[in-house]
């Protein structure tokens, strides 16, 4: 399964606007720029590191589609990710990341959590 949360806005002026969101993690985060059409992720976690359990990425700018389904159930979709929102993703949900336009993304996980939680569907 996964949610999509949007960030919220505190405030707007003609310099831009100003987000927030909340989180209790720390430690090292990733910045990803992927190019409209490029598709990222095809994978899913299964929740073995902190940072996989969920997982937690926000999409800074652009525009983005996600295509998942649970592997443990008939759950599946695809949604629309419209910037600024925070993509959650439970482990055992295989997922998909197209971009529609240039995105900008900020995983809030380390490349270790990754190295160490990602399988592809054969690896079930």
């Amino acid at each position: 399964m996964i949610e999509i949360i949007p960030i919220k806005k505190i405030a707007e002026d003609q310099r831009g606007a100003t987000h927030y969101f909340d989180t209790d993690r720390t430690g090292q985060f990733i910045i990803g720029y992927r190019k409209a059409g490029s598709v990222s992720a095809r994978h899913y976690h299964k929740g073995i590191m902190p940072g996989k359990n969920p997982e937690q990425v926000i999409i800074m700018s652009g525009q983005a589609t996600v295509n998942w389904f649970d592997l443990n159930g008939d759950a599946k979709g695809s949604d629309k990710l419209v910037a600024p929102a925070m993509l959650v993703v439970y482990p055992f949900t295989w997922h998909e990341v197209i971009a529609d336009t240039d995105i900008v993304m900020f995983e809030l996980n380390a490349l270790e959590d990754g190295r160490q939680d990602v399988f592809q569907l054969e690896e079930k």
